[in-house]
């Protein structure tokens, strides 16, 4: 995701929580059905790939791309089958989250993430977050925390069973304040905290921030709760989405990582380029994933 279009997120929990590894650090949130994996992964794609489009086209986009999960974003319009004119956000009613959850059955997509989200010190606000996510059915929230309202949201992710999952944007060369790019840093965030709070990796900001993405999973371990997976065709701040496999995203590198910590949460392909066309490109992503949990089920290297 880029930073010119997200709430900056702000955030976040406190009270110690062990570091469990994939399958144990999510179970206790809701999980995404096995209906709804390939090769084993919750795999779809960040509505954001779809920016151009409304939410009830995006569901339908990642079904015709083959994907099983969406992640949502918050501000997007609705849709013409949306009851008046608005935007996907926490305050929908009853009636648009009916709506968003019956072409959501159409198509048998399933709701696994929401944001990336703004959270701080604001209570009232931040529940209604959460409220959303319940009604929604979604298990993981995506956010980049105000780290001094942790203590606060940590108690909203055990009340409400939801996962906590920290985005990374690139790196800010005019911002050194912005350290979220930073797995290091997010890490010394998440360690101590109670296991539902993690990271959300998106890869492809890594690489335009000069980090090794399969480094980072390996640093982030078991607190990797979610992923905006990608892959780059250079490792330079301007790269630009291409399909995995034929850049420099590290993508087989990651998914093995993913298996050997039994990760269990969701991937959203976040596909930034060929906007007004990229369902084939998507489309190409997701067969390579099936193509290589088939290939590692087999035990052949890929």
């Amino acid at each position: 995701m880029k930073i010119s279009r997200r709430e900056a997120a702000v955030l976040f929990a406190s009270a110690p929580g062990a570091i469990l590894i994939g399958k144990s650090a999510v179970a206790a949130a809701e999980r995404v059905p096995d209906t709804h994996r390939i090769g084993g992964f919750a795999l779809g794609c960040q509505a954001y790939s779809f920016n151009r489009y409304s939410v009830m086209e995006a569901i339908e986009k990642t079904a015709q791309a083959g994907g099983k999960i969406i992640e949502f974003y918050p501000g997007q319009r609705l849709g013409p089958n949306a009851p008046g004119v608005g935007r996907l956000n926490a305050d929908a009613s009853d009636e648009v989250i009916a709506q968003v959850k019956a072409q959501l059955e159409k198509f048998g997509v399933h709701a696994a993430a929401f944001g990336v989200v703004g959270l701080g010190k604001d209570e009232a606000g931040n529940r209604r977050t959460f409220e959303f996510a319940k009604k929604m059915g979604i298990g993981t929230l995506t956010c980049e925390p105000d780290v001094s309202a942790m203590d606060g949201i940590e108690k909203l992710v055990k009340e409400y069973d939801i996962r906590l999952a920290i985005h990374n944007h690139p790196r800010q060369g005019n911002n050194a304040n912005y350290r979220y790019w930073d797995p290091a840093y997010v890490l010394s965030i998440v360690k101590d905290r109670d296991a539902r709070i993690g990271s959300c990796a998106d890869t492809g900001h890594w690489v335009r921030s000069g980090v090794k993405p399969l480094d980072a999973v390996r640093l982030l371990k078991g607190r990797v709760l979610g992923l905006h997976l990608k892959d780059l065709h250079v490792f330079a701040p301007n790269a630009h989405d291409t399909p995995f496999g034929t850049g420099v995203g590290e993508v087989s590198g990651i998914l093995q990582e993913l298996r050997r910590n039994k990760f269990d949460g969701h991937v959203s392909i976040e596909y930034e380029y060929n906007w007004e066309n990229s369902v084939p490109d998507i489309a190409q992503c997701i067969g390579y994933v099936r193509g290589w949990a088939a290939a590692a089920d087999a035990g052949i290297k890929k």
